[in-house]
């Protein structure tokens, strides 16, 4: 991909998560990124298309980045705790584009097309089914889990932490960004591995 492309996806990126999808216009982004409206139509075809574009370049090397993190000889436990590392690093990383895609996704009269990241979805869904499944099997997971329902308990501890993050940088004294990296990376990531791991392994 073209530095010329990856730099309009980004400027359309920052765009849409201030202003919505909807409230950003084909001619705000290129006039932020300093190119012709024609460039976007060229490279794009259409604002809907860039956006399908953009989602397509964010998870493009997430199944490269898994398969390159977690080993065969990895316990269950040991494969989960990095599957959550994984995710909640590239969802912090990428938490502009997951705010943006989770509200147009979520929309009634929708125009976009969501295959691809709905397919992505159900490949995270199936890792996790894979692991869980792999850990029942050799006795150190409850067989009682609803593997659907571990993903949304690993990203809606983050979600909730980073769309309340002024209220959690008061109590927890997070000056910046760069103590709210810290503090996901250091405190929020062990604790959400922590979570799973009594919710896995813990008698009712």
């Amino acid at each position: 991909m073209s530095q010329k492309k990856v730099q309009i996806m980004e400027v359309a990126e920052k765009l849409f998560a201030e202003n919505g999808y909807d409230g950003t216009s084909v001619r705000n982004i290129a006039k932020v990124a300093g190119i012709n409206v024609a460039m976007i139509s060229y490279y794009f075809g259409s604002k809907e298309k860039l956006l399908e574009a953009m989602l397509l370049h964010r998870i493009s090397d997430y199944m490269s980045e898994l398969q390159q993190t977690i080993t065969p000889a990895m316990t269950p436990l040991e494969k989960m705790n990095c599957f959550i590392k994984v995710v909640i690093s590239r969802v912090h990383l990428n938490r502009r584009m997951h705010k943006i895609v989770n509200f147009e996704y979520t929309k009634d009269a929708r125009s976009l097309d969501f295959d691809k990241y709905i397919d992505q979805k159900k490949e995270n869904y199936k890792i996790i089914e894979d692991f869980i499944k792999s850990g029942q099997e050799d006795g150190s997971f409850r067989n009682d889990i609803e593997p659907v329902l571990v993903v949304p308990t690993v990203l809606g501890t983050y979600l909730h932490f980073y769309y309340n993050k002024r209220f959690f940088q008061s109590v927890l004294h997070l000056p910046d960004e760069k103590a709210i990296d810290d503090y996901v990376h250091n405190t929020l990531i062990p604790h959400i591995q922590r979570t799973i791991k009594a919710l896995l392994t813990h008698e009712k």
